[in-house]
């Protein structure tokens, strides 16, 4: 197996936190939902943005008060809240924003993951365990009546919908870029993209290559939101599209197809049931073409924030998404291909943000 960048280092290996650390950082974890709450209205009611505006001069609570809309008390509390989260700093009586202050509300990636948690996954995340147990999203009962969130995507209550849509873009469209020369190195002619969803993938293939003929495979409900955006941007003539539920097995995926493509996909599904996806992409293939896999595993990150990232969206797959599927540890995921059929002839971290690349050939 070719692996073209190697790990730096192994993720959650020591415990040397020294103990007071320890404390502190176990009260994060009581108090965490007043944390999230706090953090949230310190950046939405434009306090973290007016701290952040003064500059190396501060400001006190009552210069706050004069120019928010929220009552002095409400917003000492929160500005008093904040310096014990982190986000804000005080001295002489004076407030500033900190380092993780300015991340919170500068950052995108801070925003995005931050609205999609109050937005997507909050009221859920009191169901974990009965998720857990039940083996289903209990949670998604906040955001409607489906039995997994993919039935629902195109039609999600705002402001879910927005919120879960862009934290699913931001991630993947970063690491187009550099997957497009991968997918692309032996000139595909035609490339099946399963679980399309809005396009996205398929318009940045047809973008790249003018002659490519690509296949988008999905439920039919996400194959009409694909359809009306490639028509929009002129691409949809060199575009199929194949309605399919990827997990009834009486269904075989279409033929013919060079390059199969899946952009966190995979990682929607149960152990098995990836087995059983892999197995229908392997009697659909040509014998010469490829599967490429884009995933985020939490074991090739470069940092512990992205890891931990990783793992918390794995509780989210199990209130909110389907039940039974997470952001997988890669050496699952390789013993899972290992049955299918397949073999890895290259792997490719550090993609994007946080992504990496699977070839696999029969």
């Amino acid at each position: 197996m070719e692996v073209t960048e190697k790990k730096q280092r192994r993720l959650f290996e020591d415990d040397n936190k020294p103990a007071v650390v320890a404390v502190r950082d176990a009260q994060y974890i009581a108090f965490a939902p007043y944390i999230f709450q706090a953090s949230i209205l310190l950046r939405d009611k434009g306090i973290l943005s007016y701290v952040d505006n003064t500059r190396t001069n501060g400001c006190t609570i009552e210069e706050v008060t004069a120019n928010v809309n929220m009552p002095y008390y409400g917003v000492r509390i929160l500005m008093e809240a904040g310096l014990g989260i982190g986000l804000l700093v005080r001295r002489d009586g004076k407030y500033f924003l900190s380092k993780t202050g300015h991340v919170f509300i500068n950052h995108p990636m801070a925003r995005i993951n931050t609205d999609f948690m109050r937005d997507v996954c909050y009221d859920g995340a009191k169901d974990l365990e009965a998720s857990i147990m039940q083996g289903k999203p209990v949670g998604l009962r906040h955001l409607g009546p489906w039995d997994t969130i993919y039935q629902g995507l195109s039609i999600l209550p705002e402001p879910a919908k927005t919120s879960w849509f862009a934290f699913d873009h931001y991630y993947s469209d970063q690491a187009f870029p550099e997957i497009l020369p991968l997918v692309f190195e032996r000139n595909p002619k035609k490339i099946l993209d399963i679980g399309a969803n809005t396009g996205k993938w398929a318009t940045a293939c047809l973008n790249y290559n003018s002659e490519v003929q690509m296949g988008l495979v999905d439920l039919q409900i996400q194959l009409d939101v694909a359809k009306k955006n490639l028509e929009a941007a002129g691409l949809a003539d060199r575009a199929t599209f194949h309605p399919h539920n990827i997990l009834d097995n009486s269904l075989k995926l279409p033929e013919g197809y060079d390059v199969m493509f899946m952009s966190q996909f995979l990682d929607c599904f149960a152990d098995r049931e990836i087995v059983g996806i892999l197995k229908k992409c392997y009697e659909a293939l040509p014998e010469n073409g490829s599967v490429f896999i884009n995933e985020t595993f939490w074991d090739c990150q470069r940092f512990d924030g992205s890891a931990f990232s990783l793992q918390m969206s794995s509780l989210y797959f199990t209130t909110m998404a389907n039940g039974n599927s997470q952001m997988y540890d890669s050496q699952v995921y390789i013993k899972l291909i290992g049955e299918t059929g397949f073999k890895i002839v290259r792997q490719v971290d550090n993609i994007g943000l946080s992504h990496t690349i699977l070839e696999l050939k029969k």
